[in-house]
């Protein structure tokens, strides 16, 4: 199930996050895997917002999470993570659709995110999902801006990019939960 975070969740982000970002460190990525939670204030900021979302297993437990931000008029997931007991059983896929009838109920046109491209859990599994490259040319100031500050802290150590879905794509959702 998919629905608005609550207080309480705020604390399970974190567990799941750490747990997510293991993965990073087996493919080299180890600062990536190291790298903090979002502080507990943050998190509460945007579930304060209402764009926090989490998915919950078949007996209610918080497996995954997704942070979104208005950028450029756009939706744009700032965070989707999913804790690895519960990977490839589409909780990532229905976090980014329900954050997309959100998109679409707000009257934004698109999804935006940035994300590793050869990591196989980021880029090529949004393509998966229907998003598609945003050439640097054509990013707005926000993504730009988003951007910069990825290379500030060091992320450009591995190729990153940019990327949209138009929000009228709806792609299946099933869940094996």
């Amino acid at each position: 199930m998919i629905r608005a975070a609550n207080e309480e969740d705020v604390v399970l982000v974190h567990e799941i996050e750490r747990a997510a970002g293991a993965a990073f460190r087996e493919i080299g990525m180890a600062p990536i895997a190291d790298d903090e939670t979002p502080p507990a204030r943050i998190l509460h900021k945007y579930q304060r917002a209402g764009r926090m979302w989490v998915a919950t297993n078949a007996v209610g437990r918080v497996v995954a999470y997704l942070l979104a931000d208005i950028i450029d008029g756009n939706a744009h997931i700032e965070q989707v993570s999913v804790h690895p007991h519960f990977g490839r059983r589409g909780f990532g896929r229905a976090l980014i659709e329900a954050v997309a009838a959100w998109a679409r109920q707000k009257g934004m046109s698109a999804l935006t995110l940035t994300t590793f491209t050869h990591v196989p859990w980021n880029a090529p599994y949004y393509e998966r999902l229907g998003f598609s490259v945003i050439p640097g040319a054509d990013l707005g100031p926000g993504l730009r801006d988003i951007r910069g500050r990825e290379a500030t802290v060091g992320l450009d150590a591995w190729p990153r990019v940019a990327m949209c879905r138009p929000v009228k794509s709806i792609v299946a959702v099933g869940f094996q939960g």
